[in-house]
């Protein structure tokens, strides 16, 4: 789901793992797997955080030529952790950006001051990652999940994916990193919002979201034989590929779009806040 409420707490997270992420390297590739099942991979700070760094132990060892993301279970990510015992939204972690600590900031500004740093600064950098990275999908991919997807390279999913973004039903404008026009033609984005409905793999194919779809028995095998195709390519070009893309992505105006609309959400937060003491008011905004 959306942000998180900063709100007391009257007592530490209780996490049920203390390996929210899992590492694992196989001749060139490094398998970075998400490993919530019990919450279908909802992510908290400890997966955050637990996240880049598996990305940046790829990232460094040069052995490694693709990195592949996934998550353990029936699903690949049902967004970010709003409800279960192990939501550390209070917790300060070893910052990865200039960000300050947000657990001593007053009203909205420590969300805005958080979700910088985890959710907009980290998935930026998680996408100019400069080996490619492939999101391999199962299952729901809700929310923050579609965040991790899209900032991989490529996307496979199984048959029974799907892809949504339900948090225009909390009165927020989608998810943090707000790819949605890019990834989705104008129109197919505003439905994908307004209405919160999921996306079935087959219909995100059709306008280019994802690069393949399998039976989930065959997803993994997929992954790995796109994964040693990549590996067998010039380093420096798969870098240079990304950068062009991304490059051009970004002239059309992916980086501005994304600043805009997450001082829109924040917005929309602020907004609960104050009308419903709650910033993820959810459905009770309708009877106000």
């Amino acid at each position: 789901m959306s942000g998180d409420l900063i709100e007391p707490r009257e007592q530490e997270p209780n996490y049920e793992t203390g390996d929210p992420v899992t590492y694992a390297v196989e001749g060139p590739v490094a398998w970075i797997m998400l490993n919530r099942p019990q919450y279908s991979n909802a992510q908290n700070s400890q997966m955050t955080y637990a996240l880049d760094g598996a990305f940046r132990q790829a990232v460094d060892d040069d052995s490694v030529r693709v990195i592949v993301l996934g998550g353990n279970g029936k699903h690949f990510s049902a967004g970010h952790d709003v409800g279960t015992p192990g939501r550390d939204n209070l917790v300060s972690f070893d910052r990865t950006g200039l960000w300050p600590n947000h657990t001593n900031r007053p009203g909205a500004e420590a969300m805005y001051t958080r979700e910088h740093e985890v959710y907009l600064g980290m998935c930026r950098r998680w996408r100019d990652i400069p080996k490619p990275t492939i999101a391999m999908v199962q299952g729901a991919c809700i929310a923050g999940g579609l965040a991790l997807a899209w900032i991989c390279d490529l996307i496979v999913a199984s048959d029974d994916a799907f892809f949504q973004d339900p948090v225009n039903r909390m009165g927020v404008p989608g998810v943090e990193y707000f790819a949605h026009g890019f990834e989705l033609p104008p129109r197919i984005a505003k439905g994908f919002l307004l209405l919160g409905e999921r996306m079935p793999a087959a219909r995100a194919y059709q306008f280019g979201m994802i690069n393949e779809i399998v039976p989930r028995e065959a997803l993994r095998e997929k992954v790995a034989a796109m994964a040693a195709e990549l590996a067998t390519r010039p380093r420096l070009g798969n870098w240079l590929t990304k950068q062009a893309i991304n490059h051009v992505e970004d002239l059309r105006g992916h980086r501005t779009a994304m600043d805009a609309v997450f001082h829109m959400h924040h917005f929309a937060h602020a907004q609960n806040d104050l009308v419903l003491d709650d910033p993820l008011s959810g459905l009770k905004g309708q009877s106000r």
